[in-house]
């Protein structure tokens, strides 16, 4: 371990081996740091954290705060984080709100400067999220999802799976898996091309997530009709099932956001 004069680390945190700690970072107490990661200065790891290997925490992030929510009431939650990811000058993540849950973050992902992550949020593996992108409570962003810029995503969405969403757009209702979306509020404009041949999706499967796309937003279908049509006449994959099951838990929310559960 590496760790500066001037770092406050709690003698309860558990520091891995080959750990970095910068100059005046604080780690509270009851943090995990795993192996290999590097803590840069005046970063704060706040209570009930742990980070898994190799994440790089940069300058004035602060990471698990109590969540900016009034249902918290200081019980016991966490913030649970991956490997391998990249988390920029001034980032905030928050811990959960309600007894024993947590905040999770995947593994391989790139969180920009200012982005932020609100309580009981989820994020899978190899996300982007783009400078000062900032993201409402209990939300869901899967794999590969892309972020972009000054993106403000209402508390309760869904982003799918390798989904991409344009900078500066407002987002109120989910964002299916391998589309684009943009505006204001957001809507579906494409489907993101650039990043099922980033992610080495077969040609024949992207010649069918276009013909669903067509079917979903460029024909005269509601989206029931749409789904039907898809299970019917495009070819199964993987990809066609996540993207027909995602809109087909939508109708489980409120006005779009399938997280968003009726009570």
């Amino acid at each position: 371990m590496a760790i500066h004069p001037s770092a406050i680390v709690h003698p309860s945190a558990q520091i891995g081996a080959d750990v970095e700690i910068g100059a005046c970072a604080i780690i509270r107490e009851e943090v995990v740091i795993g192996d290999g990661s590097i803590i840069h200065p005046h970063a704060l790891i706040d209570r009930y954290t742990r980070l898994g290997e190799r994440n790089e925490i940069f300058f004035c992030a602060a990471l698990g705060g109590p969540p900016q929510d009034r249902k918290f009431g200081g019980e016991r939650s966490d913030l649970v984080i991956g490997d391998g990811n990249l988390i920029r000058e001034f980032v905030t993540i928050h811990r959960a709100t309600g007894e024993g849950l947590s905040t999770v973050i995947g593994s391989d992902n790139m969180l920009m400067a200012y982005a932020h992550l609100g309580h009981n949020c989820r994020v899978g593996n190899g996300v982007t999220m783009a400078n000062a992108a900032m993201v409402g409570g209990h939300s869901r962003i899967d794999d590969r999802a892309v972020i972009g810029a000054m993106v403000g995503l209402h508390q309760f969405m869904r982003v799918g799976e390798l989904a991409m969403i344009g900078g500066y757009s407002r987002v109120v209702q989910d964002v299916p898996p391998f589309m684009m979306a943009e505006g204001r509020p957001s809507e579906v404009v494409g489907l993101n091309s650039v990043g099922l041949r980033r992610a080495q999706v077969p040609p024949e499967v992207q010649n069918d997530l276009k013909t669903a796309h067509r079917l979903l937003y460029r024909s005269n279908l509601n989206r029931s009709q749409a789904l039907q049509r898809i299970r019917e006449e495009v070819n199964s994959s993987r990809e066609i099932q996540v993207l027909v099951d995602f809109l087909s838990r939508i109708k489980e929310g409120r006005v779009g956001r399938q997280l968003d559960r009726k009570t």
